[in-house]
């Protein structure tokens, strides 16, 4: 049952159960009975549209770069408010991530031989770089 279905079951007007003691057993807040969800304003919903704009144009621009740009625009914004209403939107750049932990099919992996060696005394094992560097 989800929250808003638990708050339509709770009467305000119920004579012999206190708004507590509803709120106790159908274990929701009492302060979210009194909450009322804030609406966009006409300012922030243009700042949204032009954040926008610019992410359609740019689609691979990240929250600090868009940041970068409202000033252009005749837009300011603080660099916190940029990301906080890019992640209402729902935007993510488009940006390749890295691969690091992806193995190539052609590299052999070798096993470390030394995992259940006890290295006892100085000069017991010795490493060395086999790598070719440019």
């Amino acid at each position: 049952m989800s929250m808003s279905e638990r708050k339509a079951m709770i009467r305000k007007d119920h004579l012999n159960l206190s708004l507590t003691k509803q709120c106790k057993l159908l274990k929701i807040s009492r302060s979210s009975l009194y909450y009322t969800q804030v609406g966009i304003d006409a300012e922030k919903l243009k700042f949204m549209n032009e954040i926008d704009r610019l992410f359609t144009k740019d689609p691979f621009f990240g929250s600090r770069q868009i940041a970068a740009y409202l000033p252009r625009s005749g837009f300011q914004a603080g660099r916190h408010r940029v990301p906080r209403l890019i992640g209402i939107m729902g935007l993510q750049a488009i940006y390749k991530g890295p691969n690091t932990s992806k193995k190539h099919p052609q590299y052999r992996i070798y096993p470390y031989l030394l995992r259940k060696l006890t290295i006892t005394r100085p000069n017991h094992v010795w490493c060395s770089d086999i790598m070719n560097s440019p």
